[in-house]
């Protein structure tokens, strides 16, 4: 009878590596992995006396890296992809992405530890996705771009929203409009700069850098961008944040500062987060279907692992949602 002893001499690797690798239990390096399964079915080793394919040894879970597992978008988020991920079936593991490539998550995706992972997060190396997206671990990527014959690529389409955005506020009689960036090296982030900029142009206002301003997607950061514009005491007229978490950071700072957004300066958001029609004034964003994209996402890598690959990029809309912090009746 072969044992998996037989196994781990054949593969070259200690038994307690080879049982890592057939069981999916522990950390081993894809092509140990594939080492080991080979010198498995080669002897015709059988765990447990049971025949079983070794190379589909499911997990029936689907994995969710996103950046951060706090704030109201990612909780939008998670929501679409828990309730798409139960009604298929399967469980869910949602990982933060802090620490980059050192993070927990990151070395889950080494692994390949679940059928199908889901990944918002902009500070995952692209060469680690790469290497991580197989026929049997299917990977959609949302807001950011790769390539790869496993990997689907959703985005929203952040440039042409960003674009409505600062159109909408020159349509108003606004022209010296700021920007609050969110985290710089994101995709998101640079897709929304450049439609930013692109509607400045297409309406001849210059863009002047140093109406950009760092707020790093966090409601502190919006809150601290708008400190600075009052302490500069050279207020624009209109600002367009990258998200509502920040747009709504800076509508604090100027409520504690006597102004009245909406009156003495005119604010947009993007992502339309269930906060944003309760504040005061209710904010003026551009919506991105969150909750949409992360049912999707699940759909298509259920839809993946059954063999059927999307076979083109996915770009959801951006829509307009006017209230009234923009001075609008």
């Amino acid at each position: 009878m072969v044992t998996i002893k037989d196994v781990a001499k054949k593969a070259g690797v200690s038994i307690s590596t080879a049982s890592y690798a057939l069981n999916n239990s522990g950390p081993v390096s894809a092509e140990t992995k594939e080492r080991v399964i080979r010198a498995a079915e080669e002897l015709k080793y059988r765990p447990n006396g049971n025949a079983r394919d070794l190379k589909s040894s499911k997990t029936n879970t689907i994995g969710l890296i996103v950046s951060d597992l706090a704030g109201p978008f990612f909780s939008e988020l998670i929501r679409g992809v828990q309730e798409a991920t139960l009604a298929g079936g399967y469980d869910l593991m949602a990982l933060s992405a802090i620490g980059g490539f050192d993070s927990t998550a990151a070395k889950f995706l080494k692994e390949k530890r679940t059928d199908a992972m889901v990944i918002f997060a902009h500070n995952l190396d692209d060469s680690l996705i790469k290497s991580a997206a197989r026929q049997d671990m299917p990977i959609a990527l949302l807001d950011r771009r790769s390539s790869g014959k496993y990997i689907i690529n959703i985005e929203v389409d952040n440039f042409n929203g960003a674009y409505k955005a600062v159109e909408y506020l020159i349509s108003l009689g606004y022209s010296k409009i700021a920007y609050i960036s969110g985290s710089d090296d994101s995709y998101d982030n640079i897709k929304r700069f450049d439609g930013y900029k692109a509607a400045l142009k297409a309406y001849g206002i210059e863009y002047t850098p140093k109406l950009y301003y760092n707020g790093n997607f966090v409601e502190s950061g919006g809150y601290q961008a708008a400190k600075l514009m009052l302490f500069q005491n050279d207020l624009p007229q209109a600002i367009f944040a990258a998200n509502d978490e920040m747009a709504i950071g800076a509508m604090e700072a100027f409520d504690e500062a006597g102004l009245k957004v909406g009156r003495d300066i005119a604010i947009i958001g993007f992502d339309d987060i269930r906060l944003a029609q309760y504040v005061n004034p209710p904010l003026t964003t551009i919506k991105q279907p969150v909750y949409e994209m992360g049912c999707l996402a699940v759909r298509l890598l259920m839809q993946a692992l059954q063999g059927d690959f999307p076979n083109e990029e996915i770009i959801l809309p951006a829509e307009l949602i006017i209230r009234k912090s923009c001075g609008e009746a």
